[in-house]
């Protein structure tokens, strides 16, 4: 029913109980979950992880990270690109909010992920923290181009640039929050249209409104939550909200009715 876009399960907080996380999303509907890279060695473990638990991977090297990476991490990302379980080149994308790497370096490593995007015929899933004017260029250029805004929070100028390119929008548990700040973010939220829309958790962050101050840990099953808080927002039923992110979410990533 659901298909979580974003989980990075291949992180230390579910080491201890990894598979039963996977069995409670999918007790909870969750049909699909992609797993998305953040290092080259994030990468090795996403596909094995696929492999392992019936997933779906992404394979590239996150902008925080790519002051660490060297040029056999590239390769090794290109290789695994062609993995039978991965669907998607990322994350990448850029990122100011923290100051791990120079921005340069972060707009170098972009540029290399879209070319293998298009190379490869898979859609890229982008992070974008508090760099839309230094992005925006990047994208025009490379239009069109098949892909995720992951984890939105974005203006909805932003938005409609980035839908105009050819991108879709997700949405996380951030959309949910009550602070008065997020309003604009669900009005973005409202407006994208239907068949550029999907959800995501991008576990372990992000935890929705209703477990914030319970659970410090978000999981794939909690994106049933966030795609009711979408719904109602949208003045849809929870049941055609799902069906219509699953089928846009299938359709971008290239898989059968299915996963």
């Amino acid at each position: 029913m659901f298909f979580d876009t974003h989980a990075h399960l291949d992180q230390e907080e579910f080491d201890a109980d990894r598979a039963e996380v996977i069995a409670r999303a999918r007790e909870e509907g969750i049909e699909a979950i992609l797993c998305p890279a953040v290092t080259a060695a994030s990468a090795e473990v996403v596909v094995r992880l696929a492999e392992e638990y019936d997933l779906l991977a992404a394979v590239g090297i996150h902008p925080n990270y790519t002051a660490e990476a060297d040029p056999n991490d590239w390769d090794r990302i290109v290789e695994l690109a062609g993995h039978p379980r991965v669907v998607a080149i990322g994350e990448t994308g850029l990122d100011t909010y923290r100051d791990y790497s120079p921005l340069e370096l972060q707009k170098e490593y972009f540029e290399r992920h879209i070319k293998l995007s298009k190379s490869t015929g898979l859609p890229l899933i982008i992070h974008c923290r508090e760099t839309e004017e230094a992005m925006l260029p990047i994208l025009r250029a490379a239009a069109p181009l098949d892909g995720v805004l992951h984890a939105f929070s974005s203006a909805r100028a932003f938005a409609e640039e980035c839908l105009a390119i050819g991108l879709h929008v997700s949405f996380a548990g951030n959309v949910t929050y009550s602070n008065r700040k997020n309003d604009y973010l669900r009005e973005v939220a409202r407006q994208i249209p239907e068949d550029r829309l999907l959800i995501e958790t991008d576990s372990p962050y992000l935890v929705p409104q209703a477990f914030r101050g319970r659970k410090n840990r978000n999981e794939p099953a909690y994106v049933a939550r966030t795609a009711a808080f979408l719904a109602e927002l949208r003045g849809v039923s929870v049941e055609q909200l799902a069906a219509v992110t699953t089928a846009n979410a299938r359709r971008l990533f290239g898989l059968p009715e299915r996963v």
